[in-house]
């Protein structure tokens, strides 16, 4: 009788909250054996999983699937591990990847406006990777002092104004310019850090690996993003690997602790307030109401990953939209 009534508690805070306990009952089980509960006055049926609202996975299901795929496994092996893991029926590889494009836009906008307490040096790079088979460059600006990742930035070319687009988005993150900023030798840095940030700002380029000025910090840092562009393998157009990379940078600010930093997190490092520590926090701050809007948004048609959480979907007309 607990367990029964702590499941119908359950429904009522994440999915039916203007329902009393009274007016559920066990309506049997999915092929898991989770508990199916029919709500009388409106005739909906609910599965006692954890989920929210809108939502078929609990949310410490959807957080290990981010963390996994933003440690750099691909979505066929997460969706293979969350079914022995969480002893759920397995995911489809489109559902997964909603996940990853929503949580991660959900994490962006939650940061957007955070602006971390950074040093007075940068140090920038680059790095060539493939995107739909075709060659694109990932640029990275970070805060020596903190780590703090500043900006991303993904071309398919190598020029000034790669660069300008960087810096401006790094300057605009961090609130001020710092006094140096250390690169290589590439030669449109030194034109495109001056018309962002004119004379006030020192370029020092790495003179070599065995150099008292060198770019190792970066290089280190460039290898680390270099394990995880994996995660893009599958990334078909730019648009969608850089929000793959502005999740890896949310995930490298948050998320990991550095022994460089005492296992503080770059976010701690700049006197940031984190909003979220894990991916599972971030599925937890869904909790927007369902509705048919959030059905209609173009990246939920694409797999119908948003869905009522009936356990029956009612009949659709011929043409009608899933």
């Amino acid at each position: 009788m607990g367990t029964k009534l702590g499941a119908i508690s359950s429904i009522i805070a994440q999915k039916a909250p203007t329902a009393r306990p009274e007016e559920f009952i066990r309506y049997g089980y999915t092929e898991k054996h989770v508990p199916i509960y029919l709500h009388r006055p409106t005739g909906k049926r609910y599965v006692a999983n954890g989920a929210l609202p809108g939502r078929k996975i609990p949310p410490e299901h959807v957080g290990m699937a981010l963390m996994m795929f933003y440690n750099g496994q691909s979505i066929t092996k997460i969706s293979r591990t969350l079914e022995p893991v969480f002893d759920t029926s397995k995911p489809s590889k489109a559902s997964v990847y909603e996940w990853v494009t929503d949580y991660t836009k959900l994490a962006k906008d939650a940061v957007a406006k955070q602006r971390p307490h950074t040093g007075d040096r940068w140090v920038g790079d680059e790095l060539v990777v493939r995107v739909g088979g075709q060659k694109v460059w990932v640029w990275t600006v970070m805060d020596i002092k903190t780590r703090y990742i500043l900006a991303s930035h993904i071309s398919r070319t190598r020029t000034i104004s790669d660069v300008v687009s960087l810096f401006r988005e790094a300057r605009a993150r961090a609130g001020k310019p710092p006094k140096s900023i250390l690169t290589d030798k590439m030669t449109a840095y030194p034109d495109g850090i001056e018309r962002v940030f004119g004379s006030e700002v020192k370029h020092v380029q790495s003179q070599g690996m065995t150099s008292a000025t060198n770019n190792n910090l970066a290089e280190r840092l460039m290898g680390t993003i270099r394990e995880r562009t994996k995660i893009m393998r599958g990334m078909k157009s730019l648009r969608t690997a850089q929000m793959v990379m502005g999740g890896w940078d949310i995930h490298y600010n948050y998320f990991r602790p550095h022994m460089a930093l005492k296992d503080k997190t770059p976010a701690e490092a700049g006197e940031l307030e984190r909003p979220f520590t894990t991916w599972e926090d971030v599925a937890r701050r869904d909790v927007r109401p369902f509705s048919q809007e959030r059905l209609r948004e173009g990246h939920a048609l694409k797999s119908g990953a948003l869905r009522a959480r009936h356990v029956f979907r009612t009949r659709r007309k011929p043409g009608s939209l899933a």
